[in-house]
């Protein structure tokens, strides 16, 4: 935690998104300095808050209303609870982004258009705001006004059929891989379009769809179907391009051995004591073992389940190969590597009998490092702070929208 102001400080986020990609996306800006001020339906919130168990406990150890998916995602931010389906809520959210930079959003198309929140109503009196719309299919397109969901562009982009073993049904990714790629597009794409607006002034709408980053990070599996014209098929752990690349059974558990060049595979082989595959004309290449993967990898499979991971991890290691275990996830924060590097950090919440544990960020700064300035939000805590502070609400103001439903 550090009090020294962050690579994105001054700059205002109103975050409308819920559920994961939009959430995802501005809490990393907010780790890096930005100020993020969460509106979510009063009495509602983001639906994510319920996706549970397990739920933050208390300090009779009695579960909250705080899911452990919620706060996955919405560290350094404030709750502002806004009714926005009334006009004066309309004009509350208009008066808030008077004072900010940037709105994120992830309804359906023309979800906020409805309210008078749409980009193309609020562009001529915000002109230099720069306005993110998360979709699941895009902005525009035959499929735009459907509804769109992670593992729906985890299976429409291809993913779902080159994940999982060739001999069983194909598998999605079990972690929300295509909402957390929506998130880091959009991040980029909004810190590119706030380069243009402090160089010109003018702001600009942002169209993200899931669809539309599935197929982006297909990467190399769609570059070999584009340029070599093959579709790509499931093949478990193991890599298209390179073998043995792939996780092999040990003795008691898994590794992963990364023989990715023939210098690597030689020194495999020489660590492994088996000479008789480095000397088989087979694999005498990249490419050869490629074309024989078939015959290489049961025998690669039978020698790793002669030793222990660990056995196998000092073995390979020592003789300059790259390896790794198949860590749990009890393992990976047990890992000293990831102690070193902050990856599990801890933050007082207001419901919680103790601090939580939340994963640190991944982004190390020399000169503006991030900051676990504030932990997930309750639903509307911030709503009468952030109100007075940015628009001087008065406390006559403020008690007539709570009575009225508006806040």
């Amino acid at each position: 935690m550090t009090d020294q102001p962050g690579a994105l400080s001054g700059i205002r986020i109103l975050d409308l998104s819920r559920v994961l990609a939009g959430p995802f996306c501005t809490q990393m800006l907010a780790d890096m300095g930005a100020e993020v001020i969460k509106v979510e339906r009063p009495g509602v919130g983001d639906e994510t808050r319920t996706w549970g168990p397990p739920y933050v406990q208390d300090a009779d150890g009695e579960d909250t209303t705080e899911s452990a998916y919620y706060l996955c995602a919405n560290r350094n931010k404030r709750s502002v609870t806004v009714n926005f389906s009334r006009p004066e809520g309309v004009a509350l959210v208009k008066r808030l982004l008077a004072h900010c930079d940037v709105l994120v959003e992830n309804f359906k198309v023309g979800g906020l258009a409805k309210f008078g929140l749409g980009y193309e109503q609020l562009k001529d009196e915000f002109p230099d705001l720069v306005y993110c719309s998360i979709t699941g299919f895009g902005l525009t397109g035959p499929y735009a006004q459907r509804p769109g969901y992670d593992m729906m562009a985890q299976g429409m982009g291809g993913l779902i059929s080159i994940t999982g073993e060739p001999d069983r049904l194909p598998s999605k990714v079990p972690v929300a891989i295509n909402d957390i790629m929506t998130g880091m597009y959009t991040a980029v794409a909004m810190l590119s379009a706030l380069r243009h607006r402090d160089r010109t002034g003018e702001g600009q709408q942002i169209d993200v769809g899931l669809l539309d980053v599935q197929v982006s990070w297909l990467a190399n599996v769609a570059s070999n179907y584009l340029i070599g014209g093959k579709i790509p098929r499931r093949l478990g752990t193991a890599h298209p391009n390179t073998v043995p690349y792939q996780v092999f059974p040990t003795e008691d558990g898994f590794i992963i051995i990364a023989a990715n060049n023939d210098g690597q595979f030689e020194r495999f082989c020489r660590a492994a004591d088996a000479e008789h595959l480095r000397d088989d004309p087979r694999f005498a290449s990249n490419a050869l073992r490629s074309e024989n993967r078939e015959a290489l990898i049961p025998m690669v499979e039978s020698i790793a389940r002669t030793r222990t991971t660990a056995a196998w991890m000092e073995i390979l290691e020592s003789g300059g190969v790259p390896c790794a275990p198949v860590n749990t996830v009890d393992q990976v924060f047990a890992d000293p590597q990831v102690q070193a590097r902050g990856m599990q950090i801890s933050m007082e919440h207001p419901l919680a009998g103790d601090a939580v544990s939340l994963v640190g960020s991944p982004v190390k700064l020399s000169g503006t490092p991030v900051s676990y300035r504030r932990a997930p939000p309750t639903l509307g805590q911030h709503t009468d702070e952030v109100l007075r502070e940015l628009l001087d609400m008065s406390d006559g103001e403020f008690d007539a929208l709570r009575e009225q439903g508006i806040v």
